[in-house]
């Protein structure tokens, strides 16, 4: 078996500087797509550009952005590159993110309020006899 070659960051980044590496990794599409299809299994870089109209050389790139971020381990045996997911930085930056769910909770209940009253508010003003035949609230002199 060769001897291989594990590319990883030495200087490790404070966390605030890792969650600032994976948002902006995350905010590209082609990035994004890159962590889709590597999602439970490793791929060679060349497999990984298939899909892309863009040059080898950008989806390098691309990745060498991913392993910054620590989103992607990169392995290289001679020319051969080899790529995998570490889901751990995305993990972070969901639970930095579930920090303000609260908000988007209240936002949704004002909202459900909001649709509730428009309903009443609509509601047909008659209402039904027991026969189920509809009968006006007015009151007929």
């Amino acid at each position: 078996m060769k001897p291989h070659l594990q590319l990883v960051d030495s200087a490790a980044p404070d966390p605030e500087t890792r969650l600032d590496e994976v948002f902006a990794a995350l905010a590209d599409p082609v990035r994004r797509a890159i962590l889709v299809s590597l999602d439970g299994r490793e791929l060679l870089v060349s497999e990984l550009a298939a899909p892309f109209a863009i040059s080898l050389q950008a989806v390098s790139k691309h990745i060498q952005v991913l392993v910054r971020a620590g989103l992607v381990r990169q392995e290289r045996s001679g020319r051969i590159s080899r790529c995998r997911l570490d889901a751990g930085p995305i993990f972070q930056a969901a639970v930095w993110l579930n920090r303000y769910s609260r908000y988007w909770q209240q936002q949704f209940d004002l909202l459900a309020a909001v649709v509730e009253d428009l309903a009443n508010e609509r509601a047909p003003r008659q209402r039904r006899t027991r026969s189920g035949k509809r009968r006006s609230s007015r009151r007929r002199s």
